[in-house]
């Protein structure tokens, strides 16, 4: 996205287009106040102060009433001079009017352009920009209240310690190797550094087991519910949505496609796709639904493994020989979590042995009963546990590459760490610590490249 900021005034619907009974258009730059006089009729507004008028077409006849609201720049979300039109929601007079604010010289913004302006101008951090998206597309309550967390710059306090803590390091370290020889003390050698670097070292896991979890309630996880036709996979769906969302019948190959659907768990959000039963059938129409549900479990973040307790285990088999059975290879275990299906029927259970030599290879099994209801509660426990998700507790939203940034820091550090403990190799400390802090500074912005920028501001709402 091109810096464009006080060169050109740019205008937007920031209301959803349809019928309602408020629609605000924003504008924002030079000319937005005096758009704002000329649409009106008005020859000036106070600021922060709502204003009613009528909004004129250019022969005066009226195309909307409401209220104005003037920002003057600097102190405006943008920085900028930002008018607020607030007339009725509707598509024809919110087009309208917009056309109008066109013909007066403002230019359409794009996607994300009023937030990449208050990036540019200072007003917001990149964290803080993107915690504007994350809140209006939070799926829960609590990635709602952690994106205004964000939004406030706790998250941005937290990089910006981590940040003041890192230059001090090198000061120290460029000292070590600028002055070798200052009042006969090696810097390098004397413990100063290597306690610093060790305890900011340890605020980069605390600050990244903080951004695991915020990305996990920004982003949920993908859960593919596989297995034979009949297990229940259909059933477990149902129960965890709460509602009758796949058909269930006696039939076996009901489900011939996927079927998602998003539920939020605990705090949770889980992606949930339903998948066609894997076996082998001259059924040309659930050929291509089984294609599709190795497809999706390919994809997944996590399979849930349904299997039907009183006829898909043989005598001598184990689940984990189904697993690898169905799904061509034994799938890594943090990846599968067993579901032992229609328990209420169990009349053999597995052997103490089975289970033991499951849980040393990582594995789990929780039995459910998709008909009573039993087990599900301890089904999303062990489900979260799998993921590393705990129940949120003043978290703060986090993307991908946060995660990214926070571990490349991570490995620049123990770079760093190595250099000084084992070969006192003071350029090169410097150099990882000065690779540590560009990686730390993409997350706030201190350090990122035009393209990013771009890719991260065109994925908001147009008139965010």
């Amino acid at each position: 996205m091109s810096n464009t900021s006080g060169l050109t005034t740019i205008a937007a619907i920031a209301t959803p287009i349809g019928r309602g009974g408020v629609g605000v258009i924003r504008l924002s730059g030079p000319k937005a106040y005096a758009m704002a006089c000329q649409l009106t009729g008005k020859s000036a507004f106070t600021p922060r102060l709502a204003s009613f008028c009528r909004f004129y077409q250019a022969d005066g006849t009226v195309i909307d009433e409401g209220l104005v609201l003037y920002f003057k720049g600097p102190h405006s979300f943008t920085g900028e001079d930002v008018i607020e039109l607030q007339g009725h929601g509707g598509v024809i007079l919110q087009n309208q009017l917009l056309a109008r604010v066109f013909e007066l010289g403002a230019k359409q913004a794009a996607a994300g352009e009023f937030s990449f302006r208050a990036f540019d101008n200072d007003k917001l951090d990149l964290v803080q920009a993107e915690a504007i998206a994350d809140a209006i597309d939070a799926t829960s309550a609590a990635a709602a209240s952690s994106a205004i967390r964000s939004l406030s710059g706790e998250f941005s306090q937290k990089i910006n310690q981590l940040l003041e803590q890192l230059i001090h390091l090198r000061l120290h370290v460029e000292a070590a190797i600028d002055f070798p020889e200052e009042e006969d003390v090696d810097f390098l050698s004397d413990g100063v550094i290597q306690d610093k670097l060790e305890q900011t070292q340890e605020k980069i896991q605390q600050v990244l087991a903080t951004a695991k979890q915020g990305q996990l309630l920004r982003d949920g996880i993908h859960v593919v519910l596989a297995g034979r036709p009949n297990a229940g996979k259909s059933s477990l769906l149902n129960r965890l949505a709460g509602q009758e969302r796949a058909i269930v019948t006696d039939v076996a190959g009901t489900t011939r496609d996927t079927l998602q659907e998003t539920v939020v768990l605990n705090g949770l959000t889980l992606h949930l796709t339903d998948t066609a039963g894997l076996r082998d059938t001259e059924d040309t129409v659930e050929r291509i639904g089984i294609a599709r549900a190795r497809t999706a479990i390919a994809q997944a973040d996590m399979l849930l493994l349904v299997y039907d307790v009183t006829r898909d285990v043989d005598s001598g088999d184990t689940p984990l020989q189904l697993a690898e059975q169905l799904f061509g290879e034994l799938p890594a275990s943090k990846r599968l979590l067993i579901i032992a299906n229609k328990s209420d029927l169990l009349t053999n259970a597995l052997t103490s042995s089975t289970i033991t030599a499951m849980e040393q290879q990582g594995y789990e099994q929780v039995h459910v009963s998709c008909e009573t209801g039993a087990g599900i509660e301890h089904l999303i426990a062990a489900l979260c546990a799998k993921v590393g998700f705990h129940p949120p507790e003043n978290s703060l939203i986090a993307r991908t590459r946060h995660l990214d940034a926070l571990r490349r820091t991570a490995d620049y550090l123990a770079e760093a760490h190595e250099q000084l403990t084992v070969f006192q190799a003071g350029e090169l400390v410097a150099e990882s610590l000065r690779q540590a802090q560009h990686s730390l500074g993409e997350i706030t912005g201190a350090f990122s490249a035009d393209d990013l920028l771009g890719k991260i501001f065109s994925s908001f709402c147009i008139g965010k």
